[in-house]
């Protein structure tokens, strides 16, 4: 089915409703969301804390213990924020009752679940976002808009850092807790897939659970990405650096700054010469991205248009950690990914 011809609705964006299945650590800010743009329709969750959450956060929406109740619902979308390792067999159940879907990073373990994923939702004809926040953050859809007119110049070169002394996860490495978020937005800059992916990390807290990752992507047009990503870091930087030929640019989630350096390299008489020029705030809309991503997926319910980050887009970021995950119990050997097979439609 192309993705243009998803079955039309007569909701309107006034009465889309969906159940937010999960009110945990992230759950929560989904449920605030969703309840203050007026679309929550139920809150799930197995836990008596998380249900007591629930009813602190909207008291005036129904709360459940059991996803069942949400899939037997009116509500026309189901919010999956629970245990990564819970996320494909949900989405399926989902998918299924035929209800749209909007889950959490990542949408399952295995690029063989995600493919399943896409093409059952596709097949059923709905709606399948996956929660990469990151690129609904007006500084990251503003630097992609800079990058497209040409004023960076040719990207050579991306590397972000997502570090902290942070929650630290039992039931998943930070390659696969902190990385998805920077994957997603690099992908999005460069506009393709890498050919090769390696990493390299270290497990000090807990055996097999990597605390601190490096990955690095090479493209076939030769931009590189690497990505440092810790849970054991003296301070918290979230920065996002890209090269370009004519200017550079960096985005630090911490402080909320875009700047845009007219720094870059020249030759004269044989040599190179470095141009240190003035850094330039820039300026972007100061809208909350997860509201960003929660009205994204409610316009998908209404206008039936797959959303920026859509199941196949999804599904690719999903490609790129297996590699990863694959490059990093083999001590860092590059993976080739191959270029066959990454689009579904």
């Amino acid at each position: 089915m192309a993705r243009s011809t998803l079955k039309a609705e007569s909701w309107t964006s006034h009465s889309s409703k969906v159940a937010v299945v999960g009110c945990g650590y992230w759950g929560k800010n989904l449920v605030r969301n969703f309840n203050q743009l007026g679309a929550l329709d139920m809150i799930v969750d197995a836990t008596e804390a998380g249900r007591a959450k629930a009813r602190a956060l909207a008291p005036n929406v129904p709360v459940a213990e059991d996803i069942d109740a949400a899939l037997s619902s009116d509500a026309q979308g189901v919010v999956i924020a629970t245990p990564a390792e819970t996320h494909y067999a949900l989405v399926k159940r989902a998918l299924q009752a035929d209800k749209d879907v909007f889950v959490e990073k990542p949408m399952a373990l295995t690029y063989e679940q995600g493919r399943e994923l896409v093409l059952l939702a596709r097949a059923r004809e709905r709606i399948l976002l996956v929660g990469h926040v990151l690129e609904y953050h007006p500084a990251i859809v503003k630097l992609l808009e800079m990058i497209q007119a040409g004023e960076l110049g040719k990207v050579r070169y991306i590397y972000s850092n997502r570090l902290s002394l942070g929650k630290i996860r039992r039931e998943e490495n930070i390659l696969w807790s902190f990385a998805p978020h920077d994957i997603a937005v690099i992908l999005r800059l460069t506009g393709g897939m890498p050919f090769q992916v390696s990493a390299t990390g270290g497990a000090y807290v807990q055996p097999n659970i990597a605390d601190v990752t490096v990955t690095n992507l090479l493209f076939d047009n030769g931009v590189r990405a690497h990505i440092f990503v810790s849970w054991l870091h003296p301070f918290k930087e979230q920065r996002l650096v890209v090269i370009g030929s004519k200017k550079m640019a960096s985005f630090d989630d911490v402080s909320k700054q875009l700047i845009l350096y007219d720094q870059r390299v020249k030759w004269e008489q044989g040599q190179p010469v470095p141009v240190k020029g003035m850094g330039e705030l820039v300026t972007f809309a100061d809208d909350e991205p997860l509201r960003m991503e929660c009205q994204a997926f409610l316009d998908a319910i209404v206008s039936r248009r797959p959303p920026v980050t859509h199941g196949e887009s999804g599904l690719r970021v999903l490609r790129v950690l297996q590699a990863a995950q694959r490059s990093l119990v083999t001590n860092g050997e590059p993976v080739r990914l191959p270029m066959e097979g990454v689009e579904l439609w």
